[in-house]
């Protein structure tokens, strides 16, 4: 009767640990997006947190097409750059660096005049949460590669 039960708790205790395994989500068997779906599904998102009106819903549309078009220039390059097997130098990441600044400050300013004063400032306090949630995200994987 004893090795019963053991073989019995044996068989939860693995039954159980097995389960946890497979509850972390892998990036691999997830779809993509196509950049327009991205775009699309991000427009919604703003639209039903910011309650945007027809017209911002628009120039937002545009902003995000714009803002996808330059990332996957910036991610070809980067991607050509890392075919040919040559590291950036100390000042072409500057450089880089200072363009990424830039487009930000580029693309706060267009949304900016787009959004209304309270939406603006609503906004930018989701983009607030969103950095503290990848920065905690980021925390949690270094921690589980040690």
């Amino acid at each position: 009767m004893k090795k019963l039960f053991i073989a019995a708790m044996l068989f939860v205790g693995i039954a159980s640990f097995a389960q946890d395994m497979d509850q972390k989500p892998s990036r691999e068997g997830r779809e993509r997006m196509t950049p327009e779906e991205r775009n699309e599904k991000q427009l919604q998102k703003l639209t039903s947190e910011l309650n945007l009106d027809a017209s911002q819903q628009a120039q937002v549309k545009q902003l995000l097409a714009d803002r996808s078009a330059k990332a996957e220039k910036f991610r070809e390059a980067r991607k050509e750059k890392k075919d040919s097997n040559t590291k950036p130098t100390a000042a072409e990441k500057a450089a880089f660096k200072k363009q990424m600044e830039d487009e930000v400050a580029a693309n706060d300013a267009k949304m900016k005049s787009i959004l209304k004063a309270d939406q603006y400032t609503k906004w930018k306090s989701l983009q607030e949460e969103r950095k503290d949630k990848m920065k905690d995200k980021m925390k949690e994987r270094r921690e589980d590669k040690i």
